[in-house]
């Protein structure tokens, strides 16, 4: 899972709920995001909506199948079967 955040805030607006469920956070990487910013799995726009009115974006990872049929949606050898 990867939970966004404001550097400036931090976990400060995260809810302690979410924060007993999800672990331990470890920092991954920081990142500059803008709307012309693009992100593999999620729209930019709104993960800056999120993190400006929650405080945080939280991007659950696909389930397998979901990443299955994105790998075969997305494979050229694979078009038209």
């Amino acid at each position: 899972m990867y939970l966004y955040v404001d550097k400036k805030e931090a976990l400060s607006r995260v809810p302690e709920a979410l924060l007993k469920r999800f672990g331990t956070p470890e920092q991954a990487m920081v990142l500059l995001l803008h709307s012309g910013k693009r992100l593999a799995r999620v729209d930019v726009n709104k993960v800056l909506e999120d993190i400006q009115s929650h405080g945080f974006f939280l991007q659950i990872p696909p389930r397998p199948d979901e990443i299955m049929r994105s790998i075969h949606e997305n494979n050229s050898k694979m078009a038209g079967r």
